[in-house]
């Protein structure tokens, strides 16, 4: 099955497929599982439920590669409906949210007034204000390699005026054990990942066993350093490595933190949180779920069968 990551990942950038898909209802099979719903009110009632449960959250409203500057604004207005709704609820203490910059306008092109990253800049400082406002906090998410520079370069901007910005960073690129050495200072929120992107073998580890031991050594450097590591891994031995690690280099409960996929590995979520540990998942929402789904799909091709009969049978 993992022969199919690279045509899956491939597909997540195919608009002849998205059209296709797109044309199932939210709802159905493996759609729903990963994504709770299309609303701000259906993300709010699934973090509702996932609070309840002991879990922490941070949502993402779905969308990436905006080349309009309309709906870059319409994306930002979307997240600050969310943290009001958030503060609204009583949720904002144990809810955040996570931004991905090109859905902001990172992708809009130097002959847009400003250019796409002033554009992004402006548009996440707009949310963080929100989130501060709200009493919560923002997480930039990582895509792939072209937006790295950018990303960690607005992130230096936001830390400005908002220092508990959250930063992502993958542990499939070569730099990002240099990356992690550079953010594992007090107050940096960094969520460590593996990476859901096809990154060409100039840039990134192509073998999983590589890939995995450069998660460990980044695990290393920021569960050593001054930060708050975020462990996003569903992998039952990274999971292990890195209980083991907090250990050794003497870390509370409290001191980082879990992140799993929302629908994914549940059960072990709730035992982590059960554990005491901070278990947060990560749950996005929204219309644009196409490029989301399929990289999870990517990451998971076992469940392909179940996509495949969803789409043939469109209920």
């Amino acid at each position: 099955m993992s022969l199919l990551r690279q045509p899956l990942l491939m597909l997540s950038r195919s608009r002849h497929v998205q059209e296709l898909v797109s044309t199932m209802p939210v709802s159905s099979g493996i759609v729903h599982s990963y994504v709770p719903g299309e609303t701000t009110d259906a993300a709010v009632t699934a973090s509702e439920e996932l609070v309840a449960g002991g879990m922490w959250v941070t949502l993402d409203f779905l969308g990436e590669d905006t080349l309009d500057v309309e709906q870059a604004e319409a994306t930002v207005a979307a997240y600050v409906e969310l943290l009001g709704e958030l503060a609204h609820r009583g949720l904002a203490r144990r809810a955040e949210v996570s931004v991905k910059l090109s859905a902001v306008g990172q992708a809009l092109p130097d002959s847009v007034a400003g250019g796409g990253h002033k554009i992004a800049l402006e548009n996440a400082r707009t949310i963080c204000r929100a989130a501060r406002n709200a009493g919560t906090t923002v997480t930039l998410d990582m895509e792939d390699h072209t937006t790295t520079d950018s990303t960690l370069a607005i992130l230096r901007e936001l830390r400005k005026d908002f220092p508990e910005t959250g930063a992502v960073l993958q542990a499939a690129l070569h730099r990002t054990e240099a990356d992690c050495r550079a953010l594992a200072h007090e107050g940096s929120r960094v969520r460590l990942c593996k990476g859901a992107y096809l990154e060409p073998e100039e840039v990134a580890f192509q073998d999983r066993i590589d890939v995995d031991r450069s998660y460990v050594r980044c695990l290393k450097v920021l569960l050593a350093g001054q930060g708050y590591p975020m462990i996003a891994t569903h992998d039952p031995r990274m999971i292990e490595i890195a209980g083991s690690l907090a250990s050794r280099y003497g870390r509370e409960r409290g001191t980082y933190e879990f992140q799993m996929l929302y629908g994914i590995r549940p059960l072990e979520q709730q035992r982590l949180a059960e554990s005491g540990e901070t278990m947060r998942v990560y749950l996005p929402y929204g219309t644009e779920w196409y490029g989301y789904l399929m990289r999870r799909l990517a990451e998971r091709p076992a469940n392909l069968s179940f996509f495949v009969k969803s789409l043939v049978s469109k209920k």
